[in-house]
């Protein structure tokens, strides 16, 4: 009940996209049944969005109906290597232009995230012989035909490197292949627990603002808490990242747990300056809840305190999450 998107929003969306009705228990243990399945009905307030995203603090989602899609007939996969998170946002708007809704995932990794893959999985073969700055894992799907998601792809590819976006690209011809690449991002926050404690952040920035926001941020960390390594990652289609911070190399990991809230504070102040959110999909649960006190507005609480004070007064659906 976060409101998940996942690596495939791009084409499919999160949970309220995916999600046209629900049934839900109340706080007073009643059953609202809301599994019409009508994309449509304006007739009120829209519960099941009130719902969905809500961490089970207003309700407990019993069942849902979902929206289903025709399997596609042909999914491609590709890792390119650019010189910048700005860079990836340029090929990220062609490949919109060029591909539309066959563009499903379109996953950013900063180099450091590959670099900790290879060192906790040796095993695991990197694409490319050098070290870029950012990569990209791209994949479309299609609803025509094999060759005709090949054409596609391969007409992004060259285009971008005829433009100097990208620097180099890696086109999976298998499926073997494809799920290699696609293991290369799935290992990073496996390879981030191998390497030691860190401090995770689940953010949202506006698309156009991202490469911005890497770059500022890192920087106000590097001054901060110097030697820290930031594992950047994420979906950057929809603008959400993993924006996560690991101690010095050969530094304490408790020492540099213990500076945890002083990262937090940079981190979201940071995210607050660009109109980001401090949590895209994760939740708030207990950890942030007292943070958002400092980035939402008297009336924005005020409003969630009315809802919760209205579904749940009793407070016993999920105390002590959210606000």
């Amino acid at each position: 009940s976060t409101n998940a998107g996942g690596t495939a929003v791009l084409r499919y969306g999160n949970t309220r996209e995916l999600c046209l009705g629900l049934e839900v228990v109340t706080a007073q243990g009643e059953i609202w049944d809301g599994l019409r399945g009508l994309r449509k009905d304006n007739t009120g307030y829209d519960l099941r969005d009130l719902y969905i995203g809500a961490e089970g603090t207003l309700g407990i989602i019993t069942a849902a109906v979902l929206k289903l899609f025709p399997q596609p007939k042909a999914e491609l996969t590709a890792l390119v290597a650019l010189p910048s998170a700005d860079a990836a946002l340029q090929l990220l708007t062609m490949a919109q232009s060029q591909c539309g809704a066959s563009l499903t995932g379109f996953e950013l990794m900063s180099a450091f995230c590959l670099q900790l893959v290879s060192k906790h999985y040796p095993h695991m073969r990197q694409p490319f012989a050098e070290d870029h700055p950012q990569y990209v894992l791209l994949e479309l799907s299609d609803s025509e035909s094999e060759e005709h998601a090949s054409a596609m792809l391969e007409k992004l590819i060259e285009a971008a490197l005829e433009q100097e976006i990208i620097l180099d690209a890696v086109l999976a011809s298998s499926i073997a292949q494809s799920k290699a690449l696609w293991n290369l991002r799935e290992h990073i926050p496996l390879a981030q627990a191998e390497e030691g404690k860190n401090i995770k952040h689940d953010i949202s920035i506006p698309i156009a603002r991202i490469g911005e926001y890497i770059h500022t941020t890192d920087a106000l960390l590097q001054e901060a808490f110097p030697g820290c390594r930031m594992v950047t990652f994420g979906h950057l289609g929809d603008g959400n990242l993993h924006y996560n911070v690991s101690p010095p190399e050969g530094g304490s990991d408790l020492e540099f747990i213990a500076r945890q809230e002083d990262i937090n504070r940079v981190v979201h102040d940071s995210v607050n300056r660009f109109n980001g959110s401090i949590s895209a999909e994760h939740g708030l649960g207990a950890l942030k809840r007292g943070e958002i006190v400092r980035y939402k507005s008297e009336v924005e609480m005020n409003l969630m305190r009315a809802i919760k004070q209205a579904l749940d007064p009793k407070n016993l659906m999920n105390p002590g999450k959210v606000i």
